[in-house]
């Protein structure tokens, strides 16, 4: 930088020196602080003028270099708040899990090194941190030793390595009456994994649910016998370890017995729900889940993680390799011998970043003890959440909690209570403390509470409850025909 501006400086090419990398690095270091120290500050949700500015963010490509100093403004100033603040400690809407920022340091590491962790020959001992963050997921769900998986970008792609390993091991090539069953409560990416994994569009049979949301074994058992009589061929039953709507968690024991008698691959969607095993409620709600054949999690839901952060483990590692592994010329020199296990084999991704260092670091830094009361926190919320609306006049609960989600209702029905519901939430988002989010259960609109964030505490709950509060003294002429 010799003979360099102040405002040179912070011009360069794509090989940095020292002491550019680190005022570079150090200033990035200084506007994330800013921001997450500042959290409690900021709106909970800023999408007023976010469509006009997005139109506006449109442009060509840049020829020559700009002043990193006036980009990160430009980020911090004008992009990154207008949005769903999905790291804010009001945040209690879809399933939010906050985004530590121990694994945003881990994940600049692993990207500023960029190692190949595909084939476990290419970085061994990388790779071995990353089979120990697999292995310590199977101890969560309680899983064999041999159990095994593959982490992802997500659960949509867990599904998808889960689908694919039912459907080779049950099913081969032919595809033809192929039949999967979930509830009626199951989140789309299943049906979109099916259709990925080349099945008919309706191969997934929707089953419906009791009044706990939980898929009703009766009406299952007669999908079966009746696909079975018609030809169809069943082969993968999908549980749920915390549906998105309510949080609840299906009879996992029971389904296992049926899976066995019908001889189907079970396989249960623990995205939001399945690290709850790591505390004693979430042991006694999801008892099962450790017999299921294979489980997707998602560590950027309820173990706080950024957004990215997946994982598929299952019992049966060779059907994962089986439905999976290719060989080739050109990388038969980096296959891995006497290595745990090559992530390419058993997942679609050959180039992939390291994901288990954003795992690895904030679990050897904090110990999984801290994960475990965190989650207690999350579910003594969720039941004072509840406690506090069973007291306020013109609600129901749609349910008791199971997990951290509270689901409720204005007490009336029809239309015009939908719409009032509609309201309700529009008015609490708008206020900007809390963000919450709406849904649809048997025809009724509904406000979802999930309470997941590692930052969010009791005044969250607290400020929902007050805006809640406010939004329904506003309202409440506008609904007719009350019944309380």
């Amino acid at each position: 930088m010799m003979g360099r501006s102040g405002e040179d400086e912070r011009l360069f090419g794509l090989e940095p020196d020292a002491d550019q990398m680190r005022a570079f690095a150090e200033r990035a270091v200084d506007h994330v602080v800013r921001h997450l120290a500042s959290l409690d500050g900021q709106r909970a949700v800023d999408l007023d003028g976010a469509v006009e500015r997005a139109a506006h963010a449109r442009e060509p490509l840049p020829w020559r270099p700009s002043d990193y100093e006036e980009l990160f403004r430009h980020l911090f100033d004008e992009v990154i708040p207008k949005s769903i603040n999905t790291a804010s400690p009001g945040m209690l809407s879809y399933v939010q899990g906050g985004g530590l920022f121990h694994a945003a340091v881990a994940d600049f590491v692993s990207l500023a090194v960029n190692r190949f962790v595909g084939y476990a020959a290419a970085a061994p001992v990388l790779a071995e941190l990353e089979a120990n963050v697999v292995r310590w997921f199977c101890e969560i769900l309680g899983f064999p030793a041999g159990a095994g998986g593959v982490l992802t970008s997500g659960g949509s792609v867990g599904h998808l390595i889960a689908v694919v390993a039912a459907r080779t091991k049950h099913l081969g090539d032919d595809l033809r009456g192929a039949r999967v069953y979930a509830s009626d409560q199951l989140h789309h990416s299943i049906e979109k994994a099916a259709l990925v994994a080349g099945l008919p569009r309706d191969a997934v049979r929707p089953i419906a649910t009791d009044a706990r949301y939980r898929i009703e074994l009766s009406a299952l058992d007669r999908a079966i016998s009746e696909d079975r009589a018609t030809g169809r061929r069943p082969f993968l039953l999908v549980g749920t370890g915390g549906t998105t709507n309510t949080g609840a968690v299906d009879d996992l024991t029971a389904l296992r017995g049926l899976a066995d008698r019908e001889g189907l691959w079970l396989h249960v969607d623990g995205a939001y729900g399945g690290f709850f095993r790591l505390t004693e409620r979430g042991r006694a709600a999801l008892q099962g889940i450790e017999t299921a054949d294979s489980v997707v999690v998602d560590p950027h839901k309820s173990l706080f993680l950024p957004y990215g952060t997946g994982a598929v483990l299952t019992r049966h590692v060779e059907a994962l390799r089986h439905a999976h592994e290719l060989h080739s010329d050109y990388v038969h020199a980096v296959r891995s011998e006497g290595a745990s296990v090559d992530f390419a084999s058993i997942s679609p991704e050959l180039s992939r970043d390291c994901r288990g260092l954003r795992v690895w670091l904030p679990m050897k830094m904090v110990g999984a003890q801290a994960f475990r009361d965190a989650l207690d926190e999350k579910l003594d919320l969720a039941s004072y959440a509840a406690d506090q609306l069973r007291g306020i006049p013109y609600l129901e609960l749609a349910d008791e909690p199971q997990l951290s989600t509270v689901a409720f209702h204005l007490r009336d029905k029809g239309d015009a209570a939908n719409q009032a519901t509609e309201r309700i939430l529009e008015r609490i988002n708008d206020r900007g403390r809390v963000h919450l989010s709406g849904t649809v259960l048997r025809g009724r609109a509904a406000i979802r509470i999930c309470v997941l964030s590692f930052r969010v505490h009791r005044r969250a709950i607290d400020a929902s409850l007050e805006d809640l509060k406010d939004a329904l003294a506003e309202e409440k002429l506008d609904v007719s025909q009350r019944t309380v």
